[in-house]
């Protein structure tokens, strides 16, 4: 299966559970840095006005951005529990689509896709979309994970990671394809698992329960590593 199955995602993000369950179990570099922290960072240098989130979950970055850039944030999502999450925190969010996405040309000054495009079938037209309603000078921040992402989590169990078309390795190129400029940064993450049950939980929010059978018990925390990058790719 792949990342951008229709129905998988739906599943996926029917409630904010799952999610929330995945992120539990990360923890940042050794110098405490978060990809997000990356991220915001390069949002910053723009001091953006106007600024949108796609595929915003619980709405826990778009509400820092607000904070942080002192920006006006939107917040959309195609799942309605996440749009109702979000805008509990104060954020203004939108269900909605990002390959048709209900703004204006150069509505935004900067677009956020943070760990989402490898959930779209029509990715080249999603990457059309947020270049669009970005003006000229304007910058996308999109986060994703590598190849070697959770490898020894995989490794443990003797299977593969769902299939991802938007990652580390190829993100460049397709963003590319729409932005004037792509400058990549990688960024070491870690997931720690406290024992075979926390694994077993985390592979079944991935509906990959045929892995989580296989694994065995451990005595110490199993850790994995993480391997997110985030892509600033500019307007000319």
């Amino acid at each position: 299966m792949k990342l951008d199955d229709e129905r998988f995602v739906r599943g996926q993000y029917r409630s904010t559970a799952r999610l929330e369950a995945r992120i539990s179990v990360w923890h940042p570099d050794p110098d405490g840095v978060w990809p997000q922290d990356v991220a915001l960072r390069a949002l910053a240098e723009l001091t953006p006005a106007r600024l949108l989130e796609v595929g915003c979950g619980t709405g826990a970055f778009a509400e820092r951005c607000a904070a942080q850039l002192g920006c006006e944030v939107t917040a959309l999502d195609s799942s309605p529990e996440m749009v109702r999450a979000a805008a509990a925190r104060g954020v203004r969010a939108v269900l909605g689509d990002v390959t048709r996405l209900p703004f204006a040309d150069g509505e935004f000054d900067c677009a956020v896709a943070a760990w989402m495009l490898y959930h779209v079938p029509d990715l080249d037209t999603a990457i059309a979309e947020l270049a669009r309603v970005l003006p000229s000078g304007g910058r996308l921040v999109a986060i994703t994970n590598g190849d070697e992402h959770l490898r020894e989590l995989y490794a443990v169990v003797g299977g593969a990671k769902l299939e991802s078309t938007f990652s580390r390795e190829n993100g460049a190129e397709l963003l590319s394809r729409h932005f004037a400029s792509v400058r990549r940064t990688d960024v070491r993450s870690r997931a720690v698992f406290a024992d075979r049950a926390a694994a077993a939980a985390y592979l079944g929010t991935l509906d990959r329960g045929d892995l989580a059978e296989r694994l065995p018990e451990f005595t110490e925390p199993l850790v994995a590593s993480g391997a997110p990058t985030v892509f600033v790719a500019d307007q000319a």
